[in-house]
């Protein structure tokens, strides 16, 4: 609009409400600088939706195509932010920029009584706009409100507390911000720099967000449309979208919730490995469409930061960087509610597609053990829903593993663990008939402990903690000879002497398999606080005690005992002992080297 005699400009001084606020929002509340483009970039969505929202109740007719702009030009140094929102006048100007920590929000809403729903709206001219000065040495706003009698009008600052207001000329409705960037935020003038923050926060924007006319939203977030109205594919297709270069995901939770707070989202399970890191967020958390961060630590508990997804908390209490979360009870209550959805899914699809569950769990086992763990309440809710291997093939759960096996090992679980370590272990349980369940690595050790205090009625135990009665021939007679001694008592002295330099503890069984010599068995209890303490930083080696337990059926310790030659003996002696070391844990270095050399004797006769 064209002043014919232009009112002198008016001069201030900002209404500061804090001494030294400005320093405080360029250096501190705003560490992340390129948040001023997410702040204006909002402030301009939320021009348009007040628009709206007058628009109905004023009946005012056709307003066109809505939309936020940025354009940067590189030779005047500046990038401008333009939306043909709700604009204002300069009254409003003065009343929501120059007074400083005022919300314009606050007033829009008593002046047109929002309910909670409508009162979705970040506070247009509030705090985020003079983010601004993180970036810009000169920041000017040139707007003209929707009211058809409004003059435009002009403010500028120079970063400091001073600002002029004026007349300008503006024909079209809304609000232009200028920002003259500093020497040090000149990276805002590169195109694809901007549009990769644009990118970052903007892209669920209800209103078009164009970077120098090129349109860099436009795909509604999935967590806005019903359920009932998504295919799988949609599903799919918007985790392809936000996560391009990973694998498709099992499934996935979509969550709406109206009462007693607002959350939308869809959490996603990916694939898990079965090492994650917890501290690296990948679930985004958003406020209205707007990406706030990763860092939801406060919003969902850690054990689910290995899902991916997004959730948008219209409530959450952000504070003027909209970057951290505040103690609120909302937060609690949040998170609480996003731990029970998942449980009830991971529960659901135990309960009604067992088989494709059963698919999933190698894959997800490790995070479902490590929620419960972390979460109490978790662990309750999905307690249902815990799968383990059997060495007979296929899942169980442990009271499926309990009724089967009542009466062979009634309130024990045995367990060994997956892999090729315990082999000789489970199969001389399988020849007998007997079922274990298959462990995986270190993180098993704390949940079997978990499990054992909540169901102290049930014990669990290795295969190579010991030797079940069931795997013993107890029928088997022996004689006893003049010095009142069995056979089995004399190979026990035997190996004693022949093998009083390793140091282990000598046990003769009569197993009913003749075809193991011997094995090693240790303490359940005993193992487990190794086991602990190699997952420790600064490991404790703890003294362990080790048991061969050498089988008296065997025809090969037979064979010790009529060994006349003494070399020979002590060759049988410590073979059988490396065989049972070798089904328990392996041989290494010179201990395997010995070992080989010692089968090349024993072969040759």
């Amino acid at each position: 609009m064209s002043v014919d005699t232009p009112a002198p400009a008016e001069r201030g001084q900002l209404a500061i409400h804090a001494e030294n606020l400005l320093p405080i929002i360029k250096k501190w509340l705003y560490s992340d600088h390129e948040i001023f483009l997410r702040e204006l970039v909002s402030n301009g969505v939320d021009a348009v939706a007040k628009l709206k929202h007058v628009a109905l109740i004023e009946g005012l007719g056709e307003l066109g195509e809505f939309r936020v702009e940025v354009t940067l030009d590189q030779d005047a140094k500046t990038l401008t932010i333009t939306d043909n929102g709700i604009g204002m006048t300069a009254d409003e100007v003065r009343q929501y920029i120059n007074t400083v920590a005022f919300s314009g929000a606050q007033d829009f809403v008593k002046r047109y009584e929002l309910n909670a729903e409508q009162n979705a709206i970040i506070g247009h001219f509030g705090l985020g706009f003079y983010s601004a000065f993180m970036v810009a040495d000169k920041v000017e706003i040139f707007t003209r409100s929707y009211k058809t009698d409004a003059e435009p009008c002009h403010w500028v600052s120079e970063g400091g507390l001073e600002f002029t207001l004026g007349a300008c000329e503006k024909a079209e409705r809304g609000t232009s911000i200028v920002l003259h960037l500093n020497a040090e935020s000149t990276e805002f003038l590169d195109a694809v720099r901007v549009r990769h923050v644009l990118e970052k926060y903007a892209k669920y924007l209800p209103v078009a967000v164009l970077l120098d006319g090129a349109h860099i939203n436009g795909r509604a977030p999935i967590w806005t449309q019903a359920p009932s109205s998504l295919t799988d594919e949609d599903y799919l297709s918007f985790y392809r979208a936000a996560y391009p270069f990973e694998e498709e995901p099992l499934f996935w939770i979509h969550l709406n919730v109206d009462y007693p707070f607002r959350l939308q989202g869809v959490l996603y399970f990916p694939r898990f490995k079965h090492e994650f890191d917890v501290s690296k967020g990948q679930v985004q958390l958003y406020c209205n469409n707007v990406f706030v961060t990763e860092n939801v630590q406060d919003v969902i508990p850690r054990f689910l930061m290995v899902l991916k997804g997004m959730i948008d908390c219209p409530d959450i209490p952000l504070n003027v960087s909209r970057s951290m979360l505040q103690n609120d009870p909302y937060v609690k209550k949040i998170a609480g509610h996003i731990t029970k959805k998942v449980a009830d899914r991971l529960t659901q699809l135990f309960r009604t597609q067992r088989e494709q569950y059963e698919g999933y769990w190698n894959d997800i086992h490790p995070f479902v053990k490590f929620g419960m763990l972390e979460d109490e309440k978790f662990h309750d809710a999905a307690s249902e829903a815990v799968l383990f291997e059997s060495t007979q093939g296929g899942f169980t759960t442990v009271a499926e593993y309990l009724a089967r096996n009542k009466e062979k090992a009634e309130n024990t679980v045995y367990y060994a663990e997956a892999g090729e370590a315990q082999t000789t272990y489970v199969t001389l349980f399988k020849e007998q008939g007997l079922e274990a369940l298959y462990t995986h690595g270190p993180l098993d050790v704390h949940f079997i402990h978990l499990l054992e205090t909540k169901h102290r009625e049930v014990k669990w135990k290795r295969v190579d903690a010991g030797l079940s009665d069931q795997l013993v021939d107890k029928a088997a007679t022996q004689i006893v000879d003049a010095e009142g001694k069995t056979q089995d008592d004399k190979l026990k002295e035997t190996a004693e002497r022949l093998l009083k330099d390793r140091g282990v503890t000598i046990e003769v069984q009569r197993l009913k398999s003749e075809d193991i010599s011997g094995l090693i068995t240790q303490g359940e209890m005993e193992r487990r606080m190794s086991d602990m303490s190699a997952m420790w930083k600064d490991r404790i080696e703890l003294p362990t005690r080790k048991t061969l337990v050498l089988n008296a059926n065997s025809p090969v310790v037979q064979r010790l005992l009529g060994a006349e030659d003494p070399a020979r003996a002590q060759d049988l002696a410590e073979h059988v002992h490396d065989l049972a070391r070798l089904a328990h844990e392996g041989l290494k270095g010179e201990d395997l080297t010995r070992f080989i050399a010692r089968s090349h004797r024993l072969l040759g006769g």
